[in-house]
Order: C-alpha cells, then structure tokens, then sequence
C-alpha cells in the first residue's frame, strides 16, 4: 500500500511561529517560522516518510462560507506582522524545494484536502492528513487517518471517537451543536462537549436531533436547541468540507528522493540556518558510502601501510576484544582507516577452530606505536585506550578527537552510539554486532573474513563521523571538545583505574545482619497485615493493601494497583504497615542492588576494590553518570545508608579526603540573575536558606527554613506550585503563596527564570556557563511537552554550568595530582585518597583549585571532610 500524506500548511506555519516568535537572524529578521519549517522539512523523511506528499495552502481572503455566514472567522485578530513577513518566504520555499503544493482562491486548505481525498479514492492509498484541526477529523474513514504534530499519533476512527467523545461522521454535527470559536462557528449556545456528545449519542445527527426534539427529556436543553437551531444548521453547513476541488495528479506529488533543503541553500544562508547547511554537506557524503575492507595478515604489508603516516595523518582506530568490560577485555585484533577508500583490520588473537595466520603481538605493538604517533580519531576512545593500556602497556597518543564526544556536543539529547549515528547522519546501516557474533561466543571466534568486513566498517564510520561532525561543529563548540571534553577522557580513565577499597569482612557482616533484619520486619508487615504474601510482587502487595485491608488506592497501574513510593507515601498514616512496607523495600533495594553485587566485584580483585564505569556522555546536561557498578548511586540517606557506605574505606596508611561544592547550583542563579540580594547573602557568608526564610517569612524557625530550602532548590529544577504543595503536605493556595514571596524577596529571579525559558524558545536552545548546548524542539511540542522543555532548560542552565565547573576544576587537580587518587565523582563532589600525612595540604591546595576555577560574582565555596570510611564522611 502507497501512502499520501497532506499537510494542513498555514494550521502549521501558525503554531511554528508561536513556538519560536522571538528568534531572529544576522540581520535582525524575524526568523522563527523559516527555521521551524525549514527543521521541519529536515526531518520529512523520518516522521513523514510517504510515496507522496502534498502542501494544501489557504487563499487568504474571503471563501465561500463568508457567503453562509458573514461573520465566519471575523473574530479573528490580524496576524502578526513578523509572521505576514514570514508566510511568503515559506511559501517560496515549498514552490523552490519543487513540493507539490495547492491553493485555489476562495476555498480553503481543508476544503483541498477533502478534494485530494475523493480524487484518489484507490484502496491501495493510504492517506495521512497533518493537522491540528478538529473539523478534518470528519475526513477518517477505513484509508484516512488524522496526524496530530503535536502529540506525534495518528487517529483512525477509534482514535477519533477517543478524542471527541463521537465518530468521525458526527464531527459536523458535533460542531454543529458546540460551534468553533477560533473560526467563529456559532454552535448551539449553553450546549457544551458533554451535551453534545450526550445527543449525538442517543439521536446520532442534529437532522434526527431536530426531527424528534420533543424526545429531549432535559427541559433547558431542548429551550437551548429550539433557541439555537438556525445557528446549529449553519454551524453544520460551515463545518462541511466542500470536496470538487480539482486537483494534481499525484504523480506530481512524489515524495522527494533527496534533500529538499539542497534547493533552498540561499534561504537557509539568509536566515543564518547553518546547522541545517551543515546537514547538506553531510548529504554530499551519503553519495559516497561504501569502501573496500582489507584483511592484513601480513606483517611486511603491514609495516609497508603504516611506515609513511606521521603526527598530520588522519587515522580512524577501534580495537576488537573479548569483552565490553575493558578492564577484563583481552585484544582480538584493531581496525583503522586513513581514507575513504580502503579500510583495514589486523587480527592478533581469533581463537577458533583452524584459523589461518594472524599478526604477532610483537608487530601489532609496532603497529600501534605507528598509529598512536598520528592524529587518532576513535569512537569512545576511553574503551580503546584502555584496552591497548592493558594489554600492550602503552599510553594514549598525544593527539586525538573522539567522535563520541563531537556527536554528544552537537546534540546531548540524542543517541551517540556508533549504529545510531550512522543512521542518524547517513542513513546508513552498519553490520550489527549480533550478526557477527554467535550468542555465548566473543569476537575470537568470528572468522577472519567476516571480522575483517565488521571491524573495517568501524574503524570507517568513524573517520566519516570526524569529517561531517568537524564541519557541522561551530568553532566555540571544537574548542570545548579540543580544550575539555578530549583532555577530560585521560581523568576517567585515571579515575577508573584507581577503584575504591572494601572492607570484606565488614560487608559480609553487614549482608548478614541485613538478611536478619528484613526477616524481622517481614514478620511485623505479617503481623499489621494478618497474612503472608510476596511482599516483592506489586500485584500481591496492591490486592493486600486495597483488596484486603480496604485502603483509598491512589492510581493503578496496565497490571494492577500502583504501590510505588509515591503512593505509599501518601497512605503512611492510613496503616502501620505501609511505614514498615517502605522500610523493606528500602532495605531489600540497598541488599540486592548493592551490597551483594559489589561484595562480588570486590572478592574478584587481588586488592578488595570495586571499579566503576564513567560515562561521558550518559546525560543530556553534561553530567557524568556510572555503571557496573554505578557509584554515583550509592545510598546517601535512610536508615541504612551510613553503614553501607561504611564498608567503602581508604588503604592502609592512607584517608578519604571529600571535598564538594557549596551550593553551586544557588550560587550560579545568583550569578545569572544578578539579584542582588542573593548575591549580598552569598557574598557574607550567611546561610542562604536561612536568609531565604527570613526574607520570605521575616522571621527564622526550623519549618520556614525546610520551605525557603525547598523553594531555593526547586526552582532550580523547575518546580512549581503543584510540586511544592506535595513535597512540603500543604495546599496549593499555601504553596502559591510562598513561591510568590520568595519572587517578591528576590526580584530579579522571577524574570531570569522566565528569560531562560523565553530564549530557549527564541533560539531552541540553551547554553551552559563553558558554552555547551541542549537543543529542544519547540515547534512540534505538544502542552506537556512545552512545559516539560521549559523545566529542562532551567535545569540544564544550571545542572549543565555545575557539571562544567567541577569538570574543568578536575582537569587542573589532575596536574598536580602526586601519590594521591581521585576516586570518586559525584556531581558537585570528589572524593580522593590521600597519605595521612597530606590530608590537610593536599585539602587546601584542592579546595583552591575549586574555589577559583572560574570567576562568579559570587564565591564558590568548597567544603572538605577526611575519614577513614566513606561513611563517616559526612
């Protein structure tokens, strides 16, 4: 089956131009719409794939059904002038772009879709219609659907029906009765979506509806109907769509096989649009994807490739191994790539029944030395270094560029693993992993052959990404990578490498006694309960708790009954069992997430330390994340958590030295905002939540300060009244009325808020202290969306400025790092180890570092504790 999709065209210029009103380009023109659509039609292929494709355009004045009523769509307010400045450029566009696009003079746009659909009513056509407009949803049938842009789903006729409450040969006479206010369609006054739908239920169309009025048993309803029936029956005239149109033949509307942008470069450079421009030359490079992979068994060939690269020869490197853990990862063999024709992979180590000849590990080093000497772009280098670390004893290059990092700084929010990418940019699929390798086997076992053509690929793809993403970055963004980002790798790896100690014997106590424990409260949750169950399954629990003990259940769940921590929480004083329920989940997490996987690791290493995974690229602010095991999530409050991280300990003869930001994130919305009473609190040294309490309150008591601490750190990540009113149990007049005393004590706040959110939208970005950049789509956003962006980009300002400024202080920790180890980051903290004797200078020395690695106009304060267990830290 074909598909057709039809574009409802201004509907869609109009909510792009209120997505992104402010923006503009070098020259100062109103630019939000032509970006919007110009990004729009990037993405055509992905979200509006189809075999045709078509543009329906109003006429712009009056139409036939000024004729039906004249006062259809009069209530209108003129349109924008920076928006009438945009139409006819977006408009050009489509007729430049070659799209196939249709606009008759006095019909509407909904008018040329409805005739589109009778003119090509072959059943091997599905039709898509995009729009935000009700009234198209008459249009469904079993070959149309209705595309919602903003919340991404199509509507077939359950959809319809779902939506509105009819069906979609109901949608006029459901207009009829409710009428239209943005296109000033009348309806039945007093007769709402509730009412109409109750009618339509039972009478099916407002003909029949009128037919039997006097079977309208609510006496006010049928007065409102009688009053109301001329205006129903134009109403329903005005929402029909007038369908004998003529229209092109769609061979005429083909869906476009290249980029469309490639016509429209002059607009695009007119209106400053150089990511899209960037995105052409990546185009140019999807002409030429392909590239012959060569297996290099000997090592006279070998050393004939290699022997004329020097440190300004270009080199993709990736490395093949046993394992995805490198610290465990034997080498199989390494791939690399100088141009775009000819890719190579070396095998040292296949292990599989009759392998033929493979390079020495004596030569693989020679190899590698030759590489390492060259400029080396690899895709998660961090993986490949260490491995070549630990199995040839060699340190990184000198130079080199990840391709990993480069994708990540051009867009955090997206995926930047290699088959992604590759798509992402090229359209290009690449040899799976899992295609490869046998289930149970590793990379050892692949046939030199088929090891050859996957790893080659590797090794390619990236030298492709180095050269598209070179280009599509901008100079300040090459600059954070070069100068940050690259040199930050070294410090993980440092940092991996060094792991943290664990007391076993502590730990295994600590399992022990924790087993014992959760025996004990099972018994009691028993006991309140008066039965047995699976205190693990949320399906037992949620028939205990609402089924069997009658408790007010507060949502549910596909499966069931909802016991999350939320919902518990809230039932705390309806049961003693629920305070004892959360003290075992909370136990039962700490044992089986924690503390049993990482006594494993630690019995597995000759010294008792357990070594973590950063991932550089794990979130979309620019914070580090952790994994196998994740460490960053080591319990920090609760009943528990103390003891736990007790087992954490410094080596014999050395301390755990922490040292962490003072309330960065505060600290940086004072120095954004330039409210001057933040930055006078902070620059005396007072206590901010304290002096946040007095300033919302007047006076400082335990709970106003819980309520300024709250308020301070929740607006940060985009709190608002609803989020304040649950997190402190108070009403959301109450919660309103903190939230605007705090905006009164800190004037300037408020509006830096909001700005943050304003330019977000303007440009569809935000920017972090170094300069990085989260991007958001606000032109397809749908309500909870917009609002969920506006949260994201508050909080990436000052989460994404935090990541930078502890990222750019470790950079300059590790030059004067001696016998000391950093081992630890968790956020705004590290943690070191550090001899005895250092503790206090080495703590000094650090906090400086911290305090003055950027210029605020407030200070950074650092605070720093020594121990000898991670637990007594704190």
């Amino acid at each position: 089956m074909k598909t057709l999709t039809i574009i409802d065209t201004f509907g869609f210029f109009f909510r792009l131009y209120y997505a992104m009103s402010g923006l503009k380009n070098a020259d100062g023109k109103p630019s939000g719409m032509v970006h919007g659509f110009a990004n729009f039609i990037a993405n055509l292929k992905q979200e509006f794939h189809s075999d045709y494709i078509v543009f329906a355009l109003d006429s712009g004045g009056k139409t036939f059904r000024n004729d039906i009523d004249p006062n259809y769509k009069a209530n209108r307010t003129e349109a924008p002038k920076e928006l009438k400045e945009q139409l006819p450029i977006c408009i050009d566009m489509i007729e430049k772009m070659g799209l196939c696009s249709l606009r008759v003079e006095g019909y509407e746009a909904d008018d040329i879709i409805a005739s589109f659909i009778k003119n090509n009513p072959q059943e091997d056509l599905f039709i898509k219609v995009v729009t935000h407009d009700k009234d198209l949803y008459q249009l469904i049938n079993n070959r149309v659907s209705i595309y919602s842009p903003a919340k991404k789903e199509l509507y077939d006729r359950d959809g319809c029906y779902e939506k509105y409450g009819v069906y979609p040969e109901q949608i006029r006479d459901f207009l009829a009765l409710t009428g239209d206010s943005a296109d000033n369609i009348p309806g039945v006054k007093g007769i709402g979506d509730k009412g109409a739908k109750k009618l339509l239920d039972e009478f099916g169309n407002i003909e029949n509806l009128y037919e039997n009025l006097n079977q309208v048993r609510n006496e006010r309803t049928k007065n409102l109907l009688f009053e109301g029936k001329e205006n129903a029956i134009v109403s329903k005239k005005l929402a029909t769509l007038y369908d004998g149109l003529e229209t092109p033949n769609l061979q005429n509307a083909k869906f476009p096989a290249d980029n469309p942008l490639i016509k429209i470069q002059d607009i695009l450079k007119e209106y400053s649009l150089n990511r899209l421009l960037a995105t052409l030359d990546i185009d140019n490079t999807q002409k030429n994807l392909s590239f012959e992979p060569i297996l290099i068994t000997d090592e006279s060939k070998l050393e004939e490739i290699l022997q004329n690269i020097d440190g300004d020869t270009i080199i993709a490197f990736d490395t093949e191994t046993t394992s995805v853990n490198a610290r465990e990862a034997k080498i199989v063999g390494f791939s690399f790539c100088f141009n775009e024709q000819k890719s190579y992979y070396v095998p040292i180590n296949h292990s599989y029944l009759g392998v033929l000849n493979m390079v020495s590990h004596k030569a693989a080093l020679w190899a590698i030395k030759r590489i390492y000497s060259a400029f080396v772009i690899g895709h998660n280098l961090k993986y490949d270094f260490k491995i070549i670390l630990n199995n040839f004893n060699l340190n990184p290059p000198k130079n080199y560029a990840d391709t990993m990092i480069m994708a990540w700084l051009d867009n955090p929010s997206a995926s930047v693993g290699m088959d992604t990418l590759a798509k992402t940019l090229y359209d290009y699929d690449t040899i799976k992993f899992e295609n490869v390798v046998k289930r149970g086997d590793n990379f050892a076992s692949v046939e030199l052959e088929s090891a050859a053509k996957y790893a080659a690929e590797d090794a390619w793809i990236t030298l492709k990404f180095y050269k598209t993403l070179s280009k599509k970055l901008s100079s300040d963004m090459l600059k954070i990578a070069y100068d940050v980002e690259f040199r930050f790798i070294l410090t993980l790896l440092d940092m991996e490498d060094n792991g943290i100690a664990i007391n076993r014997a502590k730990l295994r106590d600590l399992i022990n006694q924790n087993e014992i424990t959760l025996d004990m409260i099972k018994s009691e949750i028993y006991k309140l309960c008066e039965m047995k169950f699976n205190i693990n399954s949320t399906k037992q629990l949620g028939e205990v708790l609402f089924n069997e003990l009658k408790l007010p259940s507060k949502k549910s769940t596909k499966t069931g009954y909802s016991t999350d921590e939320s919902v518990l929480k809230e039932l705390i004083d309806a049961h003693p069992s629920i305070a004892k329920i959360l003290e075992y989940r909370e136990l039962y997490k700490l044992q089986s997430t924690y503390c049993e996987p990482i006594l494993n690791l630690a019995l597995n290493d000759e010294n008792s330390r357990v070594y973590t995974s950063f991932i550089h690229t794990g979130t979309a602010t620019g914070r580090l994340a952790s994994k196998n095991p994740n460490l960053q999530n080591i319990p920090a409050r609760g009943n528990y958590a103390k003891l736990f991280r007790s087992v954490f300990e410094a080596a014999d003869g050395y301390t755990l030295l922490s040292l962490d930001y003072s309330q960065i994130e505060l600290r940086l919305l004072a120095h954004f905002s330039g409210d001057s009473a933040l930055i006078s609190a902070f620059k005396s040294g007072k206590d901010i939540h304290a002096q946040s309490a007095i300033n919302i309150f007047g006076e400082l008591n335990d709970t106003n300060r819980s309520i300024a601490k709250s308020i301070n750190f929740g607006l940060i990540y985009g709190m608002g009244v609803n989020k304040l009113s649950g997190d402190l149990g108070i009403d959301k007049k109450a919660a309103k009325e903190y939230i605007a005393r705090y905006f009164e004590a800190f004037s300037s706040v408020k509006d830096y808020l909001q700005s943050i959110k304003d330019q977000a939208k303007s440009d569809g970005f935000v920017q972090t202290l170094l300069g990085r950049r989260r991007y958001f789509d606000f032109s397809s956003a749908s309500a909870m969306q917009l609002a969920m962006y506006e949260r994201e980009a508050v909080n990436t300002k000052f989460q994404g400025s935090a990541a930078d400024i502890i990222k750019l202080a470790m950079l300059k920790i590790m030059e004067v790092l001696n016998k000391e180890k950093l081992l630890l980051q968790i956020h705004d903290e590290l943690i070191f180890e550090v001899k005895d004797e250092n503790v206090d200078e080495f703590g000094t020395k650090v906090a400086n570092i911290m305090s003055s690695v950027v210029s605020l106009n407030v200070p950074l304060v650092v605070n720093y504790n020594a121990a000898k267990n991670w637990g007594e830290l704190k």
